[in-house]
């Protein structure tokens, strides 16, 4: 893989685009946003330098790895050599149903399409192609310099050769390939995400506060970060898509999501991003805060 195309410049893209660059790939990034664009080059930088600091990488190879990549606002321009395109768009089916078919036109025959996905259909995604074969799923870990997992994911038509090619790929990343098939939420979904509900259920039925259940998880079951916390890092947002894939996917009312993940969705309280969730969110601070909404340990929905 001498090319590889990123689709989105966001938290993920810039993360894929990081370890592609880092391993000698000549990356194109692609955003619609030439600021969104300046900001993820400036974070792979920066996200680089921290490696830096703890002797996990050279100025050198932070050099090369930064010249490796190109950013484009015009897909066209950023796909036409391509070996891998890499979409790391919203986790919104619509537009990644869009992207794929504008890729399928525009890339070389050559080309492997892949969808950085956590839960949407990989099958459904490559129907709208002309290369079925060709689709593929790689699931990245936030963050993604750091996570040593992918998943990747074949749809019904992915070709044995392309899997294989991928996996491959993703070794040489240093990262732990595991391949899982095309069913809702996955591996690493269909399990945490029905967890994180769970948890948010038992919040929204009084049964225990924030700080109570995430504990209980760290502590008891040696989880790094409890599900209410990993919750508002992911983006309730996110979380809540994903319930509905599920939900949807499997026709089973277990994967229903919580009312209380629906009601702060709709509110706008999304988590880190939008500086309260579960807890708030201070810039610069690290200091985790339970927000008011559920300070009391009596709080009921």
């Amino acid at each position: 893989m001498k090319t590889v195309a990123v689709i989105g410049a966001g938290t993920m893209g810039n993360g894929i685009t990081h370890v592609f660059a880092q391993m000698g790939c000549k990356v194109h990034m692609v955003d619609i946003s030439r600021e969104a664009l300046d900001k993820a080059v400036a974070k792979i930088a920066s996200n680089m330098d921290r490696q830096i600091a703890k002797n996990l990488l050279t100025e050198e190879v932070k050099q090369n790895a930064v010249n490796n990549i190109k950013t484009y606002t015009d897909m066209a321009e950023a796909v036409a050599d391509a070996d891998l395109v890499v979409e790391a768009a919203s986790e919104n089916i619509d537009l990644k149903i869009k992207i794929f078919q504008e890729l399928d036109r525009l890339c070389p025959p050559k080309t492997i399409l892949a969808s950085n996905t956590s839960s949407i259909s990989i099958t459904r995604i490559g129907s709208y192609t002309k290369r079925p074969k060709q689709v593929i799923g790689m699931h990245f870990m936030n963050p993604v310099p750091v996570m040593r997992l992918v998943e990747i994911i074949n749809g019904y038509a992915t070709d044995a050769e392309v899997t294989q090619t991928v996996y491959d790929l993703t070794k040489a990343l240093g990262k732990v390939p595991c391949v899982v098939n095309d069913y809702p939420g996955f591996i690493s979904n269909r399990i945490l995400m029905p967890l994180i509900n769970e948890a948010i259920l038992a919040l929204q039925e009084g049964v225990a506060g924030v700080e109570e259940i995430d504990t209980i998880m760290k502590l008891g079951m040696a989880h790094p970060m409890g599900p209410l916390q990993l919750a508002d890092f992911i983006g309730l947002d996110t979380c809540f898509s994903i319930m509905n894939v599920l939900h949807m996917g499997f026709g089973n009312q277990k994967y229903a999501p919580a009312t209380l993940l629906c009601n702060m969705v709709q509110a706008g309280y999304l988590g880190a991003k939008s500086g309260e969730g579960f807890y708030k969110y201070t810039p610069g601070s690290k200091e985790l805060v339970v927000s008011e909404r559920f300070a009391s340990k009596q709080w009921k929905m």
